[in-house]
């Protein structure tokens, strides 16, 4: 079976031309995984095929990696429009990270928005590997009706719904096709000597060897073919499918790409929970493939159906693709061999979550269901992160985007019957202290019986920032025995962790210095308080501050947003540190800064609309300082003190 994912940014028409070549078979099959990966598997010249459609938008990169990961080559479908190369950006990264074979297919070339030329120059300025064009439109007037092949020379004109037909090469045509065909053998013979000799010699080379040379070239990855044709009216597929069959490699060399071992048997790229069916696992067999109720990844695989799920088989060959059901072990994003597992190479992860909220169920009775049904999804879906929030003990889900999370929400809902409230992470503000004090506290309580009594005197000292929490005491002569200075230190951490303006103090040092003790009312408990008030009533006293955390920002976008992006960050009380260009990825810069915490869901909220999605950030804390500015309200307190 032959496999190629098709990408490309929203409403450049990927659908429709999956769709299209598809229907190539009378019989095409397919599985939807998540309602953004759609695989169509289909017959093309007697050979099993499979096309995975990927969702365009930046919620939907997460599934781009295994996707190039299961298949042979990519696919990517440019709008007709120079102005819109940029929103090719990060598939075309995506895929030179990969290294995967690669065809451009310049989609609705039946309302162009530009030259050809100018569309290449535009891609090309994204791509380190050269873009080769490998067909020019012929025009009538201002409306494209055909193209010619550049290896062939043979011309072919548009049929409405139906295959080219073959035509005279026009004479219209003839010039810009010679210069175009001259550019593609130039491009070509710097991998071939011998083609290099034949142009220098003035001779004509053979196409075959010509379509040879460029099939050995593209399983190279050594440049990137650009096609045309109009998705919607059915131009340019057979093209498109021929240089796919003859050119794109074989799956052995797609399997060494992800570094799979030679007992691999399968990879597994998606994963959904289908309602009533549970865990289903899409499987491309590898070396011996795998079969059905035997071992994979240590553990017995169950069911192995065909990709429209109707259809049990006995096993998957390699480069097959399918279904395994009751295999919950099995996780996508992994390499599998009898008896374990390893994760596929690094440009198949995700990128960083771009927001993050705090999710608890709409009715208590769900709380260990959802916390089940989150714990599943994030073994399913590769853009998805989950963690706790330090303060409520909620789960924080970290998705994609604003589209990203209301499909995790539909599903949470379809799927596994469970209404969620999703709610912003309360920055995590702390408070320190600029003055040192010292400070005595009493605790006496008599109420029958033993009664209580301690007596302390500390004092509370600021340290410098991101010293954390120290304790020392220098006590002479007994006056606090030594097996209750422990549970004064205790009483101070339990002081601590509600300031003044409530919220955690940090960056403090407590030193015990003296006190007193009874024999009969002293005890562990009234240490501890002793110490937990002797703090609490001093931290009022050392000039109290609050400070906010402070977020590296590394950016990554296009270059050409990099100038939007200076204002953006001081409008968000950030500091620019500077940007340069990326080396490993061609038109794009790296950007870094640093930001207050509290602007996080701002910056991924102005990143998207400055690079028109295309942009995306990786945060880490660095540092706090002192919040300058006024003090978070009342409400904001609470949530953090809940």
């Amino acid at each position: 079976m032959r496999v190629f994912t098709v990408l490309g940014p929203s409403q450049s028409g990927k659908t429709t031309l999956v769709e299209a070549i598809s229907r190539l078979d009378n019989r095409p099959t397919t599985f939807d995984v998540s309602g953004t990966v759609h695989l169509h598997g289909f017959s093309y010249l007697d050979e099993p095929w499979c096309a995975i459609d990927v969702d365009g938008g930046s919620d939907n990169l997460g599934y781009v990696g295994p996707a190039m990961a299961i298949s042979d080559a990519a696919v990517v479908v440019v709008p007709p429009d120079p102005d819109a190369a940029v929103l090719c950006a990060p598939y075309l990264r995506l895929v030179e990270e990969a290294g995967i074979p690669c065809f451009l297919f310049i989609n609705r070339m039946d309302a162009p928005n530009g030259r050809i030329r100018d569309i290449i120059a535009a891609l090309q300025t994204y791509c380190t590997h050269h873009i080769a064009l490998r067909q020019v439109p012929i025009r009538d007037g201002e409306t494209i009706v055909g193209a010619v092949d550049l290896i062939s020379e043979r011309a072919w004109k548009y049929q409405e719904g139906q295959p080219s037909a073959l035509i005279e090469l026009p004479h219209s045509v003839e010039d810009r096709e010679q210069e175009a065909r001259t550019e593609l053998l130039e491009t070509l013979s710097d991998f071939d000597d011998h083609l290099l000799e034949q142009l220098i010699e003035d001779k004509q080379p053979a196409s075959a060897e010509i379509y040879d040379l460029a099939a050995q070239v593209l399983q190279n990855h050594q440049l990137i073919p650009a096609c045309l044709g109009a998705a919607s009216h059915g131009n340019g597929l057979t093209r498109l499918m021929k240089a796919l069959r003859h050119e794109a490699p074989e799956f052995n060399i797609a399997a060494n790409r992800d570094e799979a071992t030679e007992t691999a048997r399968a990879i597994a790229g998606f994963a959904d929970v289908k309602k009533h069916i549970g865990k289903i696992i899409v499987l491309r067999g590898l070396g011996d493939g795998v079969r059905a109720h035997e071992a994979l990844g240590g553990e017995t695989v169950g069911n192995l159906t065909t990709l429209d799920a109707k259809t049990q088989i006995s096993g998957l060959e390699a480069g097959q693709i399918g279904l395994a059901v009751k295999s919950d072990h099995l996780i996508p994003g992994n390499i599998y061999d009898s008896k374990s597992e390893s994760p596929l190479p690094e440009w198949a992860s995700s990128h960083p979550v771009a927001q993050r909220q705090i999710v608890s169920p709409a009715h208590e009775r769900d709380d260990v269901r959802l916390s089940n049904a989150l714990t599943r999804l994030v073994e399913i879906d590769p853009g998805l992160h989950l963690e706790q929030d330090e303060l409520s003990g909620h789960a924080v889900l970290g998705s994609q985007g604003p589209q990203h999370m209301r499909r995790i929400t539909a599903k949470l809902a379809e799927d596994f019957g469970i209404e969620i409230v999703a709610d912003p992470i309360e920055t995590a503000y702390r408070e320190t202290i600029r003055a040192p004090i010292e400070h005595r506290h009493r605790h006496r309580k008599q109420s029958g019986g033993a009664g209580q009594f301690a007596d302390v005197v500390i004092s509370v000292t600021p340290m410098p920032r991101g010293s954390g929490f120290q304790f020392e005491e220098i006590v002479k002569g007994g006056s606090v025995p030594r097996n209750y200075i422990p549970s004064v230190e205790h009483g101070a951490k339990d002081a601590l962790e509600q300031g003044p303006e409530g919220f955690p103090v940090v960056d403090v040092k407590i030193t015990l210095s003296d006190g007193k003790h009874h024999n009969v009312d002293s005890s562990d408990y009234a240490f501890r308080t002793a110490g937990k008030n002797a703090v609490r009533e001093a931290l009022p006293q050392a000039k109290p501050v609050v400070l906010q955390p402070i977020l590296n920002a590394e950016i990554h976008l296009p270059s050409d947003f990099v100038g939007d992006l200076v204002p953006t960050i001081s409008s968000l009380q950030g500091q620019v540190l500077g940007f340069e260009g990326n080396p490993n990825a061609s038109g794009w810069e790296i950007f870094n800064a640093q930001l207050p915490a509290v602007a996080e869901d701002e910056l991924h909220r102005t990143l998207a609309s400055a690079t028109r999605g295309t942009g995306w950030v990786k945060l880490s804390f660095d540092h706090y300082e002192e919040l300058r500015g006024p003090i978070p309200k009342a409400a904001t307190r609470e949530t953090a003190n809940a």
